[in-house]
Order: structure tokens, then sequence, then C-alpha cells
């Protein structure tokens, strides 16, 4: 069974039981979901202990696929902050951030934008090809998006889950609408929680289907 972290007997039975208590508040709204994607519904609302995520999390047909090839592959995971990429722990490819990278801040300035779209396009100029988890910066989002759409980024999927009242809900919508392998959550909430939920997730399914194999 999954075990949301846990090392211990004692954490591994705690595990079960809020995994048990969360299977029950959601199941109708995950119901017709795959196995994977209510995976990562369940750690969502494991790691937010709200139940309203179940109905809020949005998962394109080919993300969960797309992601795990990525990470056969040890492909790069791209965050928009340090928090996001110091929640990924158990990645055997590398975890990026270039939100502390002198060329973000100074391009940051130049062009008149958020350092999180300055390390976005940094990543890209670096040649950057994987999976993208932003949990906090919409205006990062958007930049993938348009680097993406220009050919000027691999990012093979998205979890897209900023938070805020300006341009989360936005942001998240028009990666909806485009072809790349997406997760998202409709409106306002999401957060570095929701982020490091759905990546760790997917790298926990990973693992038990290498086990298995």
């Amino acid at each position: 069974m999954y075990n949301m972290g846990a090392s211990t007997k004692p954490g591994y039975d705690i595990a079960n039981k809020s995994r048990e208590i969360i299977k029950s508040l959601i199941d109708e709204d995950t119901k017709d979901l795959t196995y994977e994607e209510r995976d990562i519904v369940e750690r969502v609302v494991h790691s937010t202990a709200d139940p309203e995520y179940a109905k809020l999390v949005k998962i394109s047909p080919t993300f969960v696929e797309t992601a795990l090839k990525c990470f056969d592959n040890k492909e790069d995971i791209l965050t928009d902050i340090n928090m996001v990429k110091s929640g990924i722990t158990r990645y055997d490819g590398e975890v990026m951030c270039y939100i502390r990278d002198e060329r973000a801040v100074k391009l940051a300035k130049k062009e008149e934008i958020t350092r999180s779209a300055a390390a976005m396009r940094v990543a890209a100029e670096d040649g950057f090809k994987g999976v993208v988890a932003i949990g906090n910066a919409p205006t990062a989002l958007f930049e993938v998006m348009r680097l993406v759409e220009e050919g000027q980024m691999d990012a093979r999927a998205v979890a897209g889950v900023p938070v805020g009242f300006v341009g989360a809900a936005d942001s998240k919508e028009a990666l909806s609408q485009t072809d790349i392998p997406n997760v998202i959550t409709t409106g306002p909430k999401g957060g570095t929680p929701i982020a490091v939920a759905i990546i760790n997730s997917l790298l926990n399914i990973r693992k038990k289907i290498k086990e298995e194999y």
C-alpha cells in the first residue's frame, strides 16, 4: 500500500488509516480515474487535508504516461521555486531550479519580468528537457507555455498548480487548453504542497512498477 513517506510500522499504520479515510471522502469524485490518477489525487488530498481537491485536480489523458517515461529516461525536473525542489527527494535524475541563478536575476531586471519567468528562460537556454513542476508563479507557467509554443523549450509534461488570486486560475486554464500533457488545479488553489505531491506520487508509482518487474 502507498506509504505517504512512512518508514516505520507506526508510520505505515497511520498512512494506511489516512488513506482509508481519504478514499471514503473522495471515492465518488475519483471513481472514473485510473489507478495512477487516483494516486495523484489522493496524495494531493493527503498533503492538504482538503477533500475539495478531488474536484479541482484535472489530469490530461497523456500526462501520467508521458511523465513516467521522462522519469524512466532520467530527464530533468524543473521547478519554479526552491521549496518545490526541496520537496522532491527520491528522484535519481536532476531536480533543477533557476530562481536564484544570477542570469535569471539579471534578465528579470533587464526585461522587467518576474524572476520566476526569467528562470524559465534561463532553463530553456540551458537546454532543459523533461517535466516542469510549478506550484507558485503563474508568470513562470505562462512563460513555459510561450517557450514551448515557440519551440524554445522541450517541456514534455507540466504540473501547473500555481496558487493565488492574480493570474493563477488564468494560467492553469490556459495550460489545460494546450497540447502539453498536464495536470492542473482549477481556480486559485494550488501551491508548493500540491506540486510536490503530484511529482512524488508519480515517482512512487514508478518505483512500484520497477519493483514488480
